[in-house]
């Protein structure tokens, strides 16, 4: 039972099919089925219920689905490592809600590369909840999100506390606006729609946009307001176009944590995010 079957049987079981498969794996669909055969001859199980071109685990594929992802992992996890040790290359899959992106990630990427040259960064963006799932699911490497996040499967460390304030146009009516938000799972809305209810507003009016640049440009313009961390509408280039209302004290408060799965090595390149947002002074 080699790793490459494993992953053809992983893919099948993501994509629903052969053919689909084969597209992500970039092969054809025969080799796909002949690696699942093998995996279906070695074991002595069938591991799908074939229902025209649909397929359908077994039992046998479900128990199979379950500890094939464990070791597809632990290989990622072993390959990471090894690459990382003694000539520090490779690849570090890093996460970040919007608004740090925006903010300390480029200076925290570029300190990093300085001190791993040889390291392959790559960076992706989303809400906390989804950066999560994808570092629970090994698909980031460590993530900066919003908090306070506590999972039992995460090492989690606290990067800085931060303030909430209510962001909107000079001199418009907040309570008459509708809320321009992330879309759901990020923390800062959350919070803002919790404020929103604690005013009695029962039929919340919601704006959805996926970029801060946006979020904040639509809020210029009075079409909505909105809530994230002060510090972040400073470093805008809206700033100039924009005020701040403080919120109650309940639901000002948020944080910006770094986290890595447990059974993640505390590689050198992590360990430098750690030194170099250690060191940031407490204004930045």
């Amino acid at each position: 039972m080699d790793l490459q079957s494993l992953r053809t049987f992983d893919m099948v079981v993501k994509q629903g099919g052969i053919s689909s498969a084969a597209k992500k794996l970039n092969t054809v669909q025969s080799n796909v089925t002949m690696r699942i055969q093998r995996l279906e001859s070695e074991l002595d199980v069938a591991l799908f219920h074939r229902k025209g071109r649909s397929l359908v685990l077994t039992v046998a594929g479900r128990t199979l689905q379950e500890y094939a992802q464990k070791m597809l992992q632990l290989e990622q996890q072993t390959t990471t490592a090894l690459r990382h040790i003694g000539s520090e290359s490779g690849e570090l899959r890093v996460g970040s809600i919007e608004t740090f992106a925006a903010t300390e990630l480029p200076m925290v990427l570029k300190t990093c590369k300085e001190a791993h040259p040889n390291i392959s960064l790559q960076v992706y963006s989303s809400t906390t909840s989804d950066l999560v799932r994808r570092l629970l699911g090994h698909e980031l490497d460590v993530i900066f999100a919003s908090g306070p996040v506590e999972h039992k499967e995460l090492v989690t460390e606290s990067v800085r506390e931060d303030s909430l304030v209510l962001v909107h146009k000079r001199g418009s009516k907040v309570k008459d606006l509708p809320l321009i938000l992330f879309r759901e799972g990020c923390s800062f809305r959350a919070q803002a729609m919790a404020w929103r209810r604690s005013c009695g507003d029962t039929e919340l009016k919601l704006m959805e946009l996926g970029s801060l640049d946006g979020i904040l440009g639509c809020a210029a313009i009075g079409l909505g307001c909105t809530v994230m961390p002060e510090k972040v509408l400073k470093a805008s280039r809206r700033y100039e176009e924009l005020t701040v209302s403080q919120l109650p004290t309940e639901f000002t408060r948020t944080q910006v944590q770094l986290l890595r799965h447990k059974d993640t090595a505390l590689l050198p390149s992590m360990e430098t995010f750690k030194n170099i947002l250690n060191c940031q002074p407490e204004n930045m």
